[in-house]
């Protein structure tokens, strides 16, 4: 079991990096929230991993953050879902976020994530709801800023004001940049991706 790489980031794109480590470069599965995390090419950097061994293949998962891997791995443990819709599922929504749409029940929040239908959110619901109340506060390995309670807070608000998932992810991450690396507040941020939103 592979449970970590510690090397330089040779590549990345949003579904794959590639990390050397003493002069083996190992492919990496990555999400789109792990993506937009990552430092530049060229740095140094902590990936946690999940190993995942078919009869026919051989992958490492990357994330990192734990809380990402710890949902991952309960996401895969759900039946009907294998790593490439755990890792649809979590480049469709953070850790966190996804964390509140179970606990919540939000059906309807759940059902808009890639290759997720009724059936089966309703199946993360029954059977992860308790699970993931257990599941620590993302803190990013790599020396990015992890997201926060204020982000997922700001992404429901705007959900339930009736923006789309996409857009509303979209305005919070350009909203992000305006404050220059600051950290606003949750009503700061909430009325800058509005306006965001509406451009």
């Amino acid at each position: 079991m592979i449970s970590h790489l510690k090397g330089t980031l040779t590549s990345k794109s949003p579904t794959e990096i590639v990390v050397d480590v003493n002069g083996v470069g190992y492919t990496v599965s990555i999400t789109v929230s792990t993506f937009e995390k990552l430092p530049v090419t060229g740095k140094e950097i902590v990936v946690l991993t999940h190993f995942h061994v078919r009869e026919d293949a051989q992958q490492l998962f990357g994330f990192l953050t734990e809380a990402e891997r710890e949902m991952f791995r309960l996401l895969i443990s759900v039946s009907g879902i294998g790593p490439k819709i755990a890792q649809a599922i979590l480049s469709g929504a953070t850790a966190e976020a996804l964390r509140d749409m179970i606990a919540l029940g939000n059906i309807n929040s759940l059902t808009s994530l890639p290759g997720v239908g009724r059936k089966t959110a309703e199946r993360l619901v029954v059977e992860l709801r308790d699970k993931v109340m257990k599941l620590e506060p993302e803190t990013t390995t790599a020396g990015a800023p992890a997201a926060t309670g204020i982000r997922t807070e700001v992404l429901l608000a705007l959900t339930s004001l009736g923006y789309n998932r996409a857009i509303a992810e979209k305005a919070i991450r350009t909203a992000l940049q305006e404050f220059n690396g600051k950290e606003p507040t949750l009503e700061e941020l909430l009325k800058q991706a509005i306006k965001t939103a509406g451009r």
